[in-house]
């Protein structure tokens, strides 16, 4: 793993940092050329792209500090201005309502918006989880015995305390203690994987879509497909029916998704009879 890139003359370049730097540079590029094609002024692509940085980062580490309440009762600065801490779907969630405010304000159907993001939003995220795992900060699996299973010895977040908490893991080892370099899932890369095989299938059919919304909805549908499979190979807690959070909102999101399509395909019929 590799937290720093490098460090010079006292400036110090991580590699979380840099790999979200250049996630959102790739995700406006990607949203102006849309912006473009659907006619919309491309200026507007930036300041939506700075309104989802803001927000994305601060409702990230909001959902954190939440999902964290004890530890963050106990030490409210240390854990605020942490440099780790993100959780994307809080991010996400405050982000989207954001933007909707501010498109509201622009007179701008937010749907067509909401089109134009969706393919950026995938390969971004996607490309910030290498940020991920070459921090090595916890966001990665459990342990494997695959042939790709990765050291994360040398990460931000080791595995002897990321997994010092769920004894289905720790009772695997000789005095509960799960050594540093042990092999792990790089969920991460799955991550990275899936939301690139995606943004290609969303990007491909990009022109064929009409309808606003077809192209939101269907994000919608594999966001959550992505999220919740790639669940089952990390240790998060399990809030109810044996889900985590984040797969919980993983269905939630699919369900938006498939009604969303649904009522579109009925409002095309509608209108072709």
């Amino acid at each position: 793993m590799h937290p720093i890139i490098f460090s010079f003359g006292g400036i110090t370049i991580y590699s979380f940092g840099l790999m979200m730097g250049i996630s959102f540079l790739i995700g406006n590029y990607i949203l102006t050329q849309e912006f473009k094609r659907k006619k919309l002024h491309p200026d507007l692509a930036s300041n939506i792209t700075l309104i989802a940085l803001v927000a994305g980062v601060s409702g990230s580490k909001l959902l954190y500090l939440f999902e964290n309440w004890g530890s963050f009762v106990k030490d409210p600065v240390g854990m605020t201005f942490s440099p780790g801490g993100l959780t994307f779907y809080g991010g996400f969630i405050l982000a989207t309502i954001s933007v909707y405010i501010y498109a509201k304000n622009k007179n701008i159907t937010f749907i067509r918006i909401a089109d134009a993001v969706g393919p950026a939003l995938l390969l971004a995220y996607g490309i910030a989880r290498i940020g991920c795992h070459l921090a090595g900060d916890g966001d990665y699996g459990f342990p494997t015995s695959l042939p790709w299973g990765t050291d994360y010895s040398n990460g931000t977040y080791p595995p002897s305390a990321a997994f010092r908490n769920f004894p289905e893991v720790t009772n695997l080892f000789p005095n509960g203690i799960v050594p540093d370099n042990t092999l792990c899932h790089p969920t991460p890369v799955y991550e990275t994987i899936i939301c690139s095989f995606f943004f290609l299938f969303l990007w491909k059919n990009r022109m064929k879509w009409k309808l606003d919304g077809q192209m939101f909805y269907t994000y919608l549908i594999f966001a959550g497909i992505e999220r919740f499979s790639v669940e089952f190979f990390r240790l998060n807690p399990r809030l109810m029916l044996d889900l985590s959070e984040a797969q919980i909102i993983a269905v939630i999101l699919i369900l938006i998704g498939a009604i969303g399509l649904n009522s579109l395909k009925r409002l095309e019929h509608q209108q072709q009879a």
